[in-house]
């Protein structure tokens, strides 16, 4: 067993015990890293050159593209050199702050998720108020207290979970350094450990679950009053996206956090833990631009002014 001022490494196990599905997965992985990069950084770029964009709900869709581009990014090459190669050790340091990023932006997501629920509901619900509600600064500080709130949680579990006493093999039944897969590898009591996850996992998941789905069903209600097809139409695919993205990332995260732990779930949950940290973050651009008109509309805005310069 190793005392918790041991700085030596750990051992990802990841899906080693597959090599064929490792170089699978190194293919999916990188093609999903790359439809990341390039989507979210699109979306980001729209939203600040394209005047027509200017407002809170793009505000907070790039807000999330910039979360998911640093989300991905604190993972993905370490987890790509993992799947192609046979080295999988992270350093202790390596995994301290892969751990510390991975809870702060992933509390962040799960707040932030919540807040687009509110200025969605306030867009069909009240739309006449909707300019004063949701101002650019209400905006700016609902998006900083996400971030903040998603900063004070990993700065409250990391320091408990890596002072762990840990078993001397040192391997993580993981991909990355988590908060579950590293309390499994403690060789002595976790109690305090899991009661502080499960009382996080509340506060963080379920809480702003609730307020989401609070939030919808208010939508729903308000849509299903109006009475023409083509108002209801509109309304339900302004939230459309927003309520895919939820469905992904949560329903995910919930089976990596909330179920209960046994050897089946436990592998089922790598392929979980891999679609929101990998998937969901590719996926998103996706969504939130294939049927959407103004993002088109932006991206044809700018790919004018790019050929513009070239003719002349």
């Amino acid at each position: 067993m190793n005392n918790r001022s041991s700085l030596g490494s750990f051992i990802l196990l990841g899906f080693s015990d597959s090599p064929r599905l490792e170089k699978l997965l190194f293919v999916v992985v990188l093609i999903s890293y790359f439809m990341t990069l390039v989507g979210n950084t699109l979306i980001i770029i729209l939203s600040i050159l394209d005047s027509k964009l200017h407002t809170p709900m793009y505000f907070f869709i790039s807000n999330l593209s910039f979360l998911d581009l640093c989300f991905t990014t604190s993972c993905v090459p370490q987890l790509l050199s993992n799947l192609w190669g046979p080295e999988k050790t992270i350093s202790f340091n390596g995994c301290a702050i892969q751990l510390f990023v991975f809870l702060a932006l992933g509390t962040t997501e799960c707040i932030l998720l919540a807040v687009m629920a509110f200025d969605r509901y306030v867009a069909i619900c009240q739309p006449l108020h909707y300019a004063i509600i949701v101002h650019p600064r209400l905006s700016q500080k609902l998006a900083a207290i996400a971030w903040i709130i998603g900063l004070l949680e990993s700065v409250v579990q990391t320091p408990p979970t890596l002072r762990l006493p840990f078993c001397s093999h040192r391997r993580i039944d993981d991909f990355v350094c988590e908060v579950p897969a590293l309390i499994r590898l403690s060789c002595e009591d976790t109690t305090y450990n899991e009661i502080q996850m499960a009382i996080a996992s509340v506060l963080i998941l379920v809480v702003p679950l609730t307020l989401i789905l609070i939030s919808y069903g208010a939508i729903v209600q308000t849509v299903l009053r109006i009475n023409s097809a083509a108002g209801r139409n509109k309304a339900f695919g302004t939230c459309s996206s927003h309520l895919l993205v939820v469905s992904f990332f949560y329903s995910s995260v919930i089976t990596v956090y909330l179920l209960p732990k046994n050897p089946y779930a436990q592998d089922q949950g790598k392929f979980f833990g891999l679609f929101y940290a990998v998937g969901t973050p590719a996926l998103n651009p996706l969504i939130y631009t294939l049927r959407n008109k103004e993002v088109k509309g932006a991206f044809g805005r700018l790919l004018g002014k790019v050929k513009q310069p070239r003719e002349s």
